[in-house]
């Protein structure tokens, strides 16, 4: 039932019955299919979203067409950069892209702002989301810095495989999550694959010796 929703997500059973009653009534349903653009730089933010299920990538696209993704915003998390632009009445600076379908309830700025300053236990909320994200990216800024790609490429590799050893990923895809050129990207995977720890193939990659990438892992921070 619509009312219920609000149990779905973690973050908000906690909230005060009156907050509650404020989201039911605000909080407006959609539905949103794979590989929608949500925003894109210039747009202005009209509404924030709770998203119940699914999965929204955050990213940037330099002037040279390179694809960089920042974050991605899964169920019972917040976007900063909504929330940046809803507190400043900012035009968002990046797109955000649907990877599954997504189902979420979204609140109008005015019903938006009208919580974070009337209730403590929303605002809280909010900015408890927003701390915690910027956390995460300054993570992934250190990451940029001081890890090596080739070691970073075993990481998210391993993320991605499945029960059955195989990723079904483009060497785009992977560059856009690590940063880089999908050149760079295509260099590493040749080598993985000439030392036998993966299997290429159009579309996907097999994982042939995990051992191997969590070795590098382990052994080659440096």
């Amino acid at each position: 039932m619509i009312s219920n929703w609000i149990d779905e997500l973690p973050s908000l059973r906690d909230l005060d019955e009156e907050t509650k009653s404020a989201l039911r009534r605000a909080a407006v349903r959609v539905n949103l299919p794979q590989g929608k653009t949500v925003f894109r730089p210039g747009d202005a933010c009209v509404q924030f979203p709770l998203i119940v299920s699914g999965s929204i990538r955050v990213q940037r696209v330099t002037e040279s067409g390179r694809e960089i993704v920042l974050y991605r915003v899964t169920a019972n998390e917040t976007c900063i950069l909504t929330i940046a632009a809803l507190l400043a009445t900012e035009c968002y600076s990046a797109e955000a892209i649907t990877e599954t379908e997504v189902v979420a309830y979204v609140l109008k700025a005015a019903p938006f702002k009208g919580l974070m300053n009337q209730s403590s236990g929303f605002r809280s909320l909010v900015f408890e989301g927003y701390s915690r994200r910027i956390t995460t990216l300054m993570s992934k800024i250190e990451e940029l810095i001081c890890t090596r790609i080739d070691v970073r490429l075993a990481e998210r590799l391993l993320e991605l495989m499945g029960a059955n050893h195989c990723i079904g990923t483009t060497q785009q895809a992977l560059a856009a999550d690590l940063g880089t050129a999908r050149e760079v990207i295509g260099r590493m995977l040749n080598s993985f694959e000439r030392s036998g720890w993966v299997k290429l193939s159009r579309g996907a990659i097999e994982i042939r010796d995990a051992s191997a990438l969590s070795m590098l892992i382990d052994g080659k921070r440096d």
